[in-house]
């Protein structure tokens, strides 16, 4: 450690950091632009210039080392004047249309100026003008003659998103930030450039123009999508989201979020919404009050459950569903004594419940990872926090090695692929566990050929200390999962490496928890989706777009007697019967367990729209006019501890030997398996998929479209 005098005060730091770093250790606030604590240093602002004694003029605070007994100034005479050229610099050119600013109000550059900029201009010279780009539908380039040069936005293309979209050309007054040839930026995490873009240059194309800072209101959330359980600020005006910010949380998404959590609420203000419950009468859809449709599906179930029994009515429910609404959706199935409910929609295997699958670790320690091995995932895509994790621990020199059916564009580095079919992944694991066998001298659990790819991806796993084996989404949908978990957990024996589940939607560990599985008896979601029930329940589920069975289960639930759809939206009219307007995340409270087991409770943002009511309060209701025990909660929180503990879990609701990944399975080498069902990155919930913006981009026009309403709605 090392000690320096800051402004009076006695600082230790470790040896090699920069005055900047003493000063927030210190609390000490020093102006600055092109320096952030997640990026590298730049020094090209000179915003952060303090005096240094014995130092013959100002140094940048970012980019000076400290050494011991250093003394520095950070409000003398000196530093201020040298702060207060800068901006009067940075000033000449930047043109000064605060009042129509998008950025205005949460501008660095505007509070600064304040502070520390002159009250008149000695420049009269015209100011530059600089040409906008357009570079797709999320980001605003229109007014990059704001552009101060700081390189936030480059640096992090290049360091965290893994992928250089933007970089600066010519010199001088000349230079621009520019995509070079014309390009759009395709990054799955482009909208942090906008967040960490201190002047009006970066701003946010879907909100551009419809709110000033100071008229929203700042509601904490979680984000409903992929298992990183990102926090969120979610920014309210007249009770409705004009916008989705990171809230910073070291721990899980650092002070990032994915495009797919900033840009999806452009979902929950469109035209798809439902807004008054629906039943089918005569082939045509019309609107009833919540009365006539909660007695029309209280009728039908007493009706099929007495002519058919209570094994003719399931639940299929979406993991991206809140913990309290999975339970009370399993509780009214059971209640009504069956075992028909499910949360795998998108699987093929149906093990008996062994133990709640989850990443194994957790997700702050894939940042310091030093060899990894990732089955059956597209990470950057299928969960772009984890990959910006994994991504800094490879620039820290971790070795990655990927078993996947597709070569895809991580953006880092990787050790050792292993490209081959789906079908051959059990194979291709059985060869890396015969490479790490051989190497440890152990008898690996099925047979296998030591190759040389097999050799790089063991050789991998045995080096280093801090060593995980991820199985994506894929890998979990497998037709042969068991087996693939199986060989993983051999290997991690071997090789010290935690084994673990990327784990697919928001809430996949929440709804194992809860038991969303059949149970003794029970129909999967394989066999429901087949035809093979009565009486369907649908919670936030469109089976064609979020099911294995894709166009298949409409086919099958078309056979089926009744089917209540439970939704935000306008869908799955082609087969239901009547469908209710359920609160999608920012309209009801909940709770939303992630990868790691984290277990995080957020509430309604705003009102539910019109007739909108939250799940939960509609199947207690349905509970309580079915006459069934158990559905007597007056709060979400209730429902809550009703969950907890019914998964007999203590807080946090994942300890103890709830998250286990442990199984018993065999390893069936000759096990036919074709492509694992998977959802492109934008496709992979209702609200995603009706995220205008999103859609528009490379990657959303890559998926396959949302089927539109029917033209009996129009």
């Amino acid at each position: 450690m090392i000690e320096i005098n800051l402004d009076g005060q006695n600082v230790s730091v470790t040896e090699g950091s920069m005055i900047m770093h003493a000063a927030e250790k210190a609390g000490t606030y020093i102006p600055h632009f092109c320096y952030h604590k997640k990026l590298s240093i730049a020094a090209n602002c000179r915003m952060c210039l303090v005096d240094v004694e014995k130092a013959p003029k100002p140094m940048p605070a970012c980019a000076t080392p400290v050494t011991n007994g250093m003394i520095v100034r950070t409000k003398s005479d000196k530093a201020v004047k040298a702060q207060q050229s800068v901006m009067e610099f940075l000033l000449i050119n930047h043109p000064l249309d605060c009042p129509i600013c998008d950025q205005g109000g949460e501008c660095q550059l505007q509070d600064l100026a304040v502070g520390y900029g002159p009250g008149a201009s000695r420049y009269e010279e015209e100011k530059r003008v600089v040409l906008h780009k357009d570079v797709g539908p999320l980001i605003s380039m229109e007014e990059m003659s704001r552009c101060i040069h700081c390189t936030r936005c480059v640096r992090f293309g290049q360091e965290v998103a893994g992928v250089m979209e933007l970089g600066m050309i010519h010199r001088g007054e000349h230079s621009e930030i520019t995509t070079v040839l014309g390009d759009t930026v395709d990054s799955e995490v482009s909208g942090n450039m906008i967040d960490l873009c201190p002047v009006g240059a970066l701003t946010s194309k879907p909100f551009r123009y419809s709110a000033r800072p100071w008229e929203l209101s700042r509601r904490k959330s979680v984000a409903p999508h992929d298992s990183s359980g990102a926090n969120l600020i979610v920014q309210v005006k007249n009770n409705k989201v004009m916008r989705v910010l990171p809230l910073e949380n070291e721990e899980v998404n650092e002070c990032w979020i994915a495009d797919r959590d900033r840009f999806s609420y452009e979902a929950l203000n469109g035209d798809e919404r439902l807004t008054a419950p629906m039943i089918k009468q005569g082939g045509e859809w019309k609107q009833v009050d919540w009365q006539t449709a909660l007695e029309y599906i209280v009728h039908g179930l007493k009706h099929i459950k007495q002519d058919h029994g209570a094994s003719a009515i399931g639940a299929l429910v979406s993991p991206h569903s809140t913990v309290e609404e999975i339970f009370l959706a399993k509780q009214l199935v059971n209640a009504m004594g069956s075992q028909n409910v499910d949360y795998r929609l998108r699987h093929a295997q149906f093990p008996e419940g062994e133990g709640v699958r989850w990443l194994g670790t957790s997700i702050a320690s894939l940042s310091n990872l030093q060899g990894a091995l990732v089955v059956g995932s597209n990470l950057r895509k299928d969960h772009p926090l984890f990959a910006l994790r994994v991504r800094a621990a490879t620039r820290k020199g971790a070795l990655v090695s990927v078993i996947n059916d597709t070569d895809n564009d991580w953006a880092m580095p990787i050790a050792g692929k292993h490209i081959v079919a789906a079908g051959q992944w059990v194979q291709a694991l059985a060869d890396v566990a015969a490479a790490v066998g051989a190497e440890k001298g152990s008898d690996p659990p099925a047979q296998g050929n030591a190759t040389d790819a097999a050799k790089a991806v063991a050789a991998a796993l045995l080096s280093g200390e801090r060593k995980a084996i991820l199985l994506g989404n894929a890998a979990a949908h497998h037709a042969n999962a068991s087996s693939l978990l199986v060989l993983a957990q051999w290997i991690g024996e071997q090789t010290g490496a935690t084994v673990g589940y990327l784990t697919e939607a928001a809430n996949t560990v929440g709804a194992q928890l809860v038991g969303a599985v059949p149970g003794n008896g029970g129909k999967n979601a394989a066999q429901m989706l087949a035809g093979g029930l009565k009486a369907a329940i649908l919670l936030n589920v469109e089976p064609e777009f979020d099911s294995a069975a894709g166009r298949n289960a409409v086919a099958g639930l078309e056979n089926t007697d009744m089917v209540v759809t439970l939704s935000p939206f306008k869908s799955n009219l082609e087969f239901s019967d009547v469908i209710l307007p359920i609160a999608p995340w920012t309209e009801t409270p909940g709770t939303f367990v992630n990868a790691e087991g984290r277990v995080q409770t957020f509430h309604a943002v705003v009102k539910p729209l019109a007739e909108t009511r939250p799940a939960w309060k509609v199947l207690r209701v349905l509970g309580n006019m079915l006459g069934l025990p158990g559905f007597e909660f007056e709060s979400a929180q209730e429902v809550l501890l009703a969950a907890r503990g019914a998964a007999d879990a203590q807080q946090p609701m994942a300890q103890g030997d709830k998250l286990s990944n442990r199984t018993t399975a065999s390893i069936d080498l000759n096990a036919q398996a074709g492509k694992p069902a998977s959802a492109a990155i934008y496709q992979l919930d209702p609200i995603v998929r009706r995220a205008p913006s999103l859609q528009l981009t490379a990657d959303g026009k890559a998926g396959a479209p949302v089927q539109q309403a029917e033209e009996a709605l129009a």
